[in-house]
């Protein structure tokens, strides 16, 4: 298979797993093993830079009309103050274990396990009676903020999603599940951004393993597939809760041990 073809299925599967509650870098890391795909681990944080375009392009209006009123109007600047300290506690933490998280942890086993537990959290959180007291991001607390960035940090182990662990800490905190959701899409801005951004300078010397070519195409195809992504899980939401993406990653989770014991994947990432 030729690598731009792979280059544009891992494009896809990024796509539609970003914002799906179901971890795009364990999607990611278990996909380039069954393909073969010998791209640099910064051609997968990259190409997340098509859904960081996504965000942007879905919510252009709201950003404008924010980015307008940023010096007149408190609610605004009070949303983005939010956004960052949502942020901090899991950026933090990865600049500081980056390296030892990818080393140890990115591998199928991780990400099977991750999924699983992850997917019996899910339907355990949709299944507590809850009290919705946002149902707005524009009045999201600063302490709501604080408990969806606390929750993101699980999401460092590939296989737990920073959606899931966002949204989920959104509805914890007592966001209603658009909101939560909302949330999650907005902190995605500066969170896949930045470290794309930082990937993308700190590894500059080795993106020819990928190919700038590859690179481009895995980008694009993440930007449209994103963009599909973010209006139809709005909608869905809209109707249903998060109990079929549990199963979802359980029955994932379970497929990629089976997958690993057989030797059609590999336990550990080369």
């Amino acid at each position: 298979m030729f690598d731009w073809i792979k280059a544009a299925i891992m494009g896809v599967v990024e796509g539609i797993t970003e914002f799906l509650p179901i971890s795009s870098t364990g999607h990611l890391i278990v996909t380039s093993d069954l393909l073969k795909f010998t791209g640099s681990d910064t051609f997968e944080i990259v190409i997340q830079l098509g859904g960081v375009l996504a965000v942007l392009v879905f919510y252009f209006r709201d950003i404008l009309k924010q980015a307008q009123g940023l010096t007149t109007s408190r609610e605004v600047r009070r949303f983005w103050a939010s956004i960052i300290v949502a942020v901090l506690p899991a950026v933090t933490l990865a600049f500081f274990f980056k390296d030892q998280i990818q080393k140890y942890l990115f591998n199928s086993t991780t990400v099977a396990i991750s999924l699983i537990v992850g997917g019996i959290v899910l339907w355990i959180i949709e299944s507590l009676p809850r009290r919705e007291t946002t149902r707005e991001t524009t009045e999201i607390t600063f302490t709501q903020a604080l408990i969806v960035g606390l929750a993101q940090i699980c999401s460092l182990i590939p296989g737990v999603s920073r959606s899931a662990s966002t949204i989920m800490g959104g509805m914890l905190s007592g966001m209603s599940r658009s909101a939560a959701t909302g949330f999650s899409f907005y902190l995605s801005i500066p969170v896949l951004g930045g470290a794309s951004l930082y990937s993308l300078v700190k590894d500059l010397e080795h993106l020819g393993n990928a190919g700038a070519g590859n690179i481009m195409i895995g980008l694009l195809v993440s930007f449209a597939t994103s963009l599909l992504a973010i209006g139809w899980l709005l909608k869905f939401i809209s109707k249903h809760n998060f109990k079929g993406f549990a199963i979802y990653r359980i029955v994932a989770g379970v497929v990629i041990l089976v997958l690993a014991a057989t030797g059609v994947i590999s336990h550990t990432r080369a």
